[in-house]
């Protein structure tokens, strides 16, 4: 993991540190799976409160922290939003076909939000 630069800046996982097993843990809850989905039905970065979960703002914290430091999004900060973004290109390097494969199984079962 990837150290942070200052207290706005976020740590991240370098592409060749992204492990699998991290990857689909991140993705085996349902919440953080809406957050994928929602953020690949877009075309921008989305802010935290774009992507209003059913949970307490600790909660959704923590599963915005799981899918960072498992490298599935990268959150950036912009002034005081703090903006995610999936890492699809990374992800389909490095496991073809994973993310379009989850993404679809979870429109089939409507779990995508």
């Amino acid at each position: 993991m990837t150290t942070a630069e200052s207290s706005r800046t976020l740590a991240h996982p370098e592409r060749d540190r992204i492990r699998l097993e991290e990857v689909l843990h991140a993705l085996a809850d349902p919440m953080r799976l809406r957050v994928v989905c929602a953020l690949d039905a877009g075309d921008t970065e989305q802010s935290c409160t774009e992507l209003q979960l059913p949970v307490t703002k600790s909660t959704s914290t923590h599963h915005f922290r799981v899918l960072r430091e498992s490298g599935v999004i990268r959150q950036t900060y912009r002034g005081t939003a703090k903006l995610n973004a999936l890492r699809r290109e990374d992800l389909d390097l490095l496991f073809p076909g994973l993310l379009d494969s989850v993404l679809a199984g979870a429109a089939r079962q409507g779990d995508g939000g």
